[in-house]
């Protein structure tokens, strides 16, 4: 763990602890100014913007979900289930990509993660509260600068546990069981674009990343239980790719799509 702070110093871990996160994002994307994460991820101004449990609460799911009825015209269903793979995409990424590259784990409950639907280059822009809480190793710098919302766990293992009760078990499946009750759609469909995205996150972040990427992705997807969806196969380059075992429906639009990776490709 001392390489992966050596590999992304902070001179003053207190004033930006999820600071690794925005470098790996400028990594990825060439920026941290992204459709749907707040620039910086951090809200300072909290006008115009909900939390979380206004999802899983009710209040703002069917806005979310009639917004993609209206974004891409398909079934309910079918629109239920690009709006979630867009939103758990970006959900996912900053406690992903704090994990891989530093071992900081923000914890991402409903009321700490912020949204908002004013953003027309995407459906929905998360962002995340200033006083976010962020676990870290006994070993990271921020395990000693008394910031109140850093929670020190014992060890990688309890990291990793810690990961899964703030992504999955708080955040993520709440949020499925919430869809569930406005549509029918399947759990494994909707897990399947959870463990996509974190392949293809962490695959684009290789080159930012202490370490080997496939071996990340491997740990996460074992620690979430979500092995099974996917798959990482040689690409057209010979780099790793992800291959899906369940498909996000864009096929079922009225201007279909195949992803990369779709388990429906035949070529």
């Amino acid at each position: 763990m001392d390489q992966v702070t050596a590999v992304l110093p902070l001179h003053d871990p207190a004033a930006a602890p999820l600071a690794p996160v925005t470098a790996t994002l400028r990594t990825m994307f060439g920026t941290d100014d992204l459709p749907g994460l707040a620039p910086g991820l951090m809200v300072t101004d909290e006008a115009g913007w909900s939390p979380a449990t206004s999802l899983t609460g009710g209040t703002r799911l069917p806005e979310l979900l009639d917004s993609a009825v209206r974004l891409w015209g398909g079934t309910p269903h079918a629109s239920a289930a690009l709006a979630w793979k867009a939103y758990s995409y970006w959900a996912a990424l900053p406690v992903v990509l704090g994990w891989a590259a530093a071992r900081r784990v923000p914890l991402l409950d409903h009321a700490a993660t912020l949204i908002h639907f004013a953003d027309r280059r995407t459906l929905v822009t998360l962002g995340l509260r200033e006083s976010i809480p962020v676990a870290v190793l006994p070993n990271d710098p921020l395990a000693l600068a008394g910031l109140p919302q850093v929670r020190v766990v014992a060890d990688e293992r309890e990291l990793l546990a810690a990961l899964r009760a703030t992504l999955l078990d708080g955040h993520l499946s709440p949020m499925i069981t919430a869809i569930q009750g406005e549509v029918r759609i399947g759990t494994r469909t909707l897990l399947g674009s959870v463990a996509a995205g974190i392949g293809y996150a962490l695959l684009r972040a290789a080159d930012g990343l202490p370490g080997s990427a496939v071996e990340a992705i491997d740990t996460l997807l074992d620690t979430l239980d979500l092995a099974d969806l996917v798959e990482l196969v040689p690409g057209a380059n010979g780099e790793p790719t992800v291959q899906r075992r369940t498909c996000c429906l864009a096929f079922t639009l009225p201007k279909p799509k195949v992803c990369q990776g779709c388990c429906i490709r035949t070529d």
